[in-house]
């Protein structure tokens, strides 16, 4: 179990690494180049679509009504981010994979 100071940290971070709203990350995810990117699972769905999914759940959930799960994701979300930005590639990224499989985890990196 955790403690509010864990959650209150995790919740934090989480608000920093996801710069989209619920309603920009809900319109991404219905576009063409959100579905062609990420690995697939075996529904069809890509990891980091179905995540969009859940993150957007996540940002009009209620604060007391998260549960351990919840923050669990969220801490999946901190670490996808962190480490897909640090492979960064060069040049512009506007229309890359790159950015649209972060966009999928809710960070938009040309914000």
């Amino acid at each position: 179990m955790m403690t509010e100071e864990e959650e209150r940290a995790i919740a934090a971070e989480f608000g920093q690494v996801v710069n989209m709203t619920a309603e920009e990350l809900e319109s991404w995810l219905a576009t063409d180049e959100s579905k062609a990117v990420g690995q697939k699972s075996d529904g069809g769905e890509s990891t980091g679509h179905e995540s969009g999914r859940k993150i957007v759940e996540l940002l009009h959930a209620k604060k007391a009504s998260l549960t351990e799960p919840d923050y669990a994701h969220m801490r999946k979300v901190i670490g996808y981010v962190h480490r897909h930005l640090a492979q960064r590639p060069s040049g512009d990224v506007r229309e890359t994979r790159w950015r649209y499989s972060l966009m999928n985890w809710g960070h938009d990196p040309l914000r």
